[in-house]
């Protein structure tokens, strides 16, 4: 704990929680956000990561030595700074900082990112400084906050943790989104999902989920795409597409739910109007694949009955409402192989999609798994895919085959949505798209 009369070998205070230390002398370690002059006043935006707070420093309280290093210190150059907690409710933080003494540990010079307009290219080609920059430091502040809560909600509902292979000898969602590799000789790839392997450890503990980065070499430039990106995939056994839904709906007030009672502030750097978030609350509506079509052609949008949903397209159904909904019974023609085709109609499959409003559409996809052995087979073979790859997967069949069903929920997609941004590269510390893989 630092006392007062700190010096500069004192532990250091963290930003976060100077409220608690209101007329306490502290160290603080971090760097030179901004600094603004007002000739006998310099004005010291410091951050430590766990925030930003201004430290005044006046001209006639100060050695002249001290106050010469106040006027010169550059953006971003390592600072310890030394001096007194004031409140001022004017503050973001509620607080100030009299300084006392700064020590410049390590200078900055000519730091690329400036107070000024940059082009997107230009910050990505600087990602790894843009990450520091207050809009950016808010969004990975909730992508923390909505992990822990997806963990936290799965952990309490009974899920055990059985993280799945990133190198994998077969195709998850089709083959044409692959990336290849080697693996000693033999024919490897980069996870799509790690659906199949869920399957697995569903039967062996009857909840289960992995967490982990997946990979789609989809030639895309969207505003919704990644190559890599996060996901968080649940599977459960004895579960129906219904068990599911009402899964993923309690899942996704859960997550909303804690980022609104622990990020309002960040919430409010990014400008993101809450009220849409507050509406975030099960039970979701339910639209037929059926229903949608029939609403895309009302609204006039040109849709080929038997397609699966493009951006646009989901855009527009979201429109029609203020929460999140599920569309459900895809045709099966669009669907994995492994999804289980609907008992009332062979054409469709038992799988649903979650679109999340305000245009911001899938964060979500899930289903019934097919637990019938020639039925798999035949679907294998049909998407000719190789058998001998998935026998593995087609013991999970022959031995104590249940009913299960599952999902998996896209990290990045999710955060767009919730902080309310215009574009997935922001919600990930170093985007993978399309042409660019540094740094």
């Amino acid at each position: 704990m630092t006392t007062k009369g700190a010096g500069m070998n004192a532990a250091a205070t963290r930003i976060e929680s100077l409220n608690q230390n209101i007329g306490e002398e502290v160290l603080l370690q971090g760097w030179l956000y901004n600094r603004r002059s007002s000739g006998k006043i310099e004005f010291l935006q410091v951050r430590d990561g766990s925030g930003t707070v201004q430290c005044v420093a006046v001209k006639s309280e100060l050695p002249e030595a001290v106050f010469a290093r106040c006027g010169e210190v550059t953006q971003e150059s390592a600072i310890r700074v030394r001096g007194t907690v004031r409140e001022d409710k004017r503050a973001p933080s509620g607080v100030e900082l009299t300084l006392l003494d700064l020590e410049i540990v390590a200078p900055s010079t000519d730091y690329p990112i400036t107070p000024k307009e940059h082009g997107p290219d230009y910050l990505l080609n600087h990602r790894h400084l843009w990450i520091r920059s207050q809009r950016q430091h808010a969004v990975l502040r909730i992508r923390h906050t909505v992990i822990q809560a997806c963990r936290d909600f799965l952990d309490r509902d009974g899920f055990i943790l059985a993280d799945a292979p990133i190198f994998t000898p077969s195709a998850c969602e089709g083959t044409t989104t692959l990336f290849e590799t080697d693996y000693f000789g033999e024919k490897a790839y980069l996870t799509q999902s790690g659906q199949l392997y869920n399957e697995a450890t569903a039967m062996a503990f009857g909840k289960s989920y992995c967490f982990g980065p997946t990979f789609r070499a989809e030639k895309s430039k969207t505003r919704r795409h990644l190559i890599e990106f996060w996901m968080v995939e649940p599977e459960v056994a004895y579960a129906t597409l219904d068990d599911v839904m009402v899964l993923v709906e309690r899942f996704i007030s859960f997550i909303v739910a804690r980022v609104l009672e622990t990020r309002r502030a960040e919430l409010k750097i990014l400008e993101r109007d809450v009220a849409p978030l507050e509406r975030v609350q099960a039970p979701f509506p339910r639209v037929s694949y059926e229903e949608a079509v029939r609403v895309l052609r009302e609204k006039g949008q040109p849709f080929e009955d038997g397609n699966d949903f493009g951006g646009t397209d989901e855009t527009v159904l979201t429109e029609a409402y203020d929460r999140p909904f599920f569309v459900h019974r895809f045709p099966a023609a669009v669907k994995a192989f492994y999804m289980k085709r609907d008992p009332a109609d062979e054409r469709l499959s038992l799988s649903c999609d979650l679109l999340a409003p305000e245009g911001y559409g899938e964060i979500v996809g899930g289903g019934e798994r097919e637990d019938d052995l020639d039925r798999l087979v035949t679907r294998i073979r049909e998407h000719e895919l190789p058998t001998e790859a998935f026998e593995w997967y087609l013991d999970l069949r022959r031995y104590g085959s249940v009913p299960h069903a599952g999902f998996g929920m896209g990290i990045e997609r999710t955060l767009t949505w919730i902080c309310g941004l215009e574009h997935v590269r922001e919600t990930i510390p170093f985007p993978r798209l399309l042409h660019r893989m540094r740094p």
